[in-house]
């Protein structure tokens, strides 16, 4: 099985992290925010990556430091457990409806970090979560794993939807993307032979 274990200790946030790429979604989430366990539960189960993650951070202060260091710790996880990316999907592509909502997002595991966002909301908060920390949760994690991601909100309104779709979308395009893929026969997928650099 492809795993990824990281314990992170700093300052501001006191992190352990497994994951399981070749699992069956099952998580045990506990950050201190609820509404961000929730977002990485549904990654998880959509993923069918298994999850488990524990964050002690200084909510004291606010939660960006810990919002981004389970980013970060979690896109290292990952890239540690695909190791050299023999035989992968790579490329991972989804649409995620929820209700009146729609979210897109395409991805590569390319080993060249890269973030575009298209998405906006129109409230502060869900439940005591700040939604600008959204944006800086995919940013971190697309650059600790190693991934160029595209995210896109075609429509929708209701905010809960709106970052719920998004949550999903990534998670079933990771979930392509990380797959084996028998046919390649244990290759790279770059024609240089590595991916990344």
């Amino acid at each position: 099985m492809r795993t990824g274990r990281i314990n992170r200790k700093t300052h501001e946030t006191d992190i352990a992290v497994e994951v399981n790429l070749d699992g069956t979604g099952a998580f045990s989430v506990s950050t201190g925010i609820g509404f961000l366990d929730h977002m990485i539960e549904q990654f998880s189960r959509h993923s069918l990556v298994d999850i488990a993650c524990t964050i002690k951070g200084d909510l004291h202060v606010d939660q960006h430091h810990t919002t981004e260091d389970s980013a970060i710790a979690i896109g290292q996880a990952i890239d540690q457990a695909l190791g050299d990316k023999a035989g992968i999907g790579r490329y991972g592509s989804a649409y995620s409806p929820m209700d009146e909502t729609l979210a897109r997002v395409a991805l590569d595991i390319s080993g060249r970090p890269y973030l575009v966002w298209h998405a906006k909301f129109t409230q502060e908060r869900l439940g005591e979560m700040d939604t600008e920390l959204f944006e800086h949760w995919f940013h971190s994690i697309a650059h600790a794993a190693g991934i160029t991601l595209h995210i896109e909100l075609l429509y929708g309104q209701n905010n809960h939807h709106i970052c719920e779709a998004i949550y999903k979308g990534f998670a079933r395009a990771m979930r392509a993307a990380v797959t084996l893929d028998p046919r390649k026969g244990g290759a790279i997928p770059s024609t240089k032979g590595q991916l990344g650099g």
